[in-house]
């Protein structure tokens, strides 16, 4: 029989105030008061470590590499501690059949019990063909696996979405999880690669109440989804002003000016980058002078180019720039021309 989170806290010496301080890092990434830690470090002491199942597909690594750097809770600390990770083909030590062996072993001890997550696109060409591990093809093993899942949670764009290999002319036929699991509930943590803490919140928020946290029309939780990059990127001001870089070498990218006409998708991209960042909040892509990709957006890849200014309008193509100085009403315009470009946004996801 598995322990406890709170025995195995004791038998590894781990003090209440060290475990309540773990907590209230947890309550901060679900957006909760800290008030509510003691009540998180109630509901934790008493959980089994629930047994944990990654499958890795399509991808390139980057969404372990980002959990690897996760800072609250640590790596150490959600493994070890709060979670069992009972196969992930690259963190597990184990390989070959003993590898297998171990997934096998899970599954059949907590089947209905265990969490999946899965990194990477699920190829449907030729039946799977196109990307099999140990003789057996990605889209059988997903079944097979999600069969016995209590939740999935879908780490990455590849896996959210689609991403990079269902790009166009997409020739392996890739799909997102969510279009070959139907019966279960899944979540998706999009991002290429996701923030770290974002992926170790999802969990936390599992470990804590049993299930997955509230989502949006993407199936990506509202508590890192929310808002866009551009509602709390600290170039914002700059946007309001009417103030923009025109290339990565002018004045205005010296000056740290709004990337919006350099291509920047903030303002209809929905994550934490402006607030969370990364390597333990050092930045994030804008912060480092380039504009945002839109990478948690369903289809960002086949959209067009990175570097032209979003469709629907910018502040200088049609002159509202000139306008708006004249009138004195820069905010206004500036508002108008994001509301177009989030509608013709909106749009084109329907």
């Amino acid at each position: 029989m598995r322990e406890t989170l709170d025995q195995s806290l004791r038998r590894q010496g781990v003090s209440r105030r060290a475990f309540l301080k773990y907590c209230t890092a947890l309550a901060s990434l679900m957006a909760l008061p800290p008030g509510m830690a003691p009540a998180i470090a109630a509901a934790l002491g008493k959980a089994m470590r629930p047994s944990v199942i990654w499958l890795s597909f399509q991808e390139c690594t980057g969404c372990t590499e980002s959990l690897t750097r996760s800072n609250a809770p640590t790596l150490e600390d959600l493994i070890f501690n709060s979670i069992s990770l009972d196969y992930h083909e690259t963190l597990q030590a184990a390989s070959g059949t003993a590898a297998e062996a171990a997934r096998e072993q899970a599954m059949k001890a907590f089947y209905g019990k265990y969490l999946l997550i899965v990194d990477g696109s699920v190829a449907t060409g030729l039946q799977g063909a196109y990307s099999t591990v140990a003789g057996v093809t990605n889209l059988d093993e997903l079944k097979k696996v999600a069969a016995g899942a209590a939740a999935v949670v879908a780490v990455g764009s590849c896996s959210s979405f689609g991403g990079l290999p269902m790009a166009h002319p997409n020739p392996t036929g890739a799909v997102a999880v969510s279009d070959i699991i139907t019966d279960k509930p899944v979540i998706n943590v999009p991002g290429c690669p996701p923030i770290p803490v974002v992926i170790t919140g999802v969990l936390a928020h599992f470990l804590t109440y049993g299930t997955l946290p509230e989502t949006d029309l993407h199936r990506r939780p509202k508590m890192f989804y929310g808002e866009t990059i551009h509602d709390r990127c600290y170039r914002r001001p700059f946007y309001d002003q009417g103030k923009f870089a025109h290339t990565f070498d002018d004045e205005g990218a010296r000056n740290g000016w709004c990337l919006y006409e350099l291509g920047c998708k903030g303002p209809i991209t929905y994550n934490s980058c402006a607030t969370l960042k990364w390597n333990e909040g050092t930045s994030f892509p804008i912060e480092s002078g380039h504009g945002c990709l839109g990478c948690s957006e369903p289809k960002f890849w086949d959209k067009g180019s990175f570097y032209q200014p979003l469709s629907g309008g910018t502040w200088t193509d049609s002159g509202t720039l000139l306008a708006a100085a004249a009138a004195g009403v820069a905010v206004g315009a500036g508002a108008a021309v994001l509301s177009r470009a989030r509608q013709h946004h909106a749009q084109e996801e329907k």
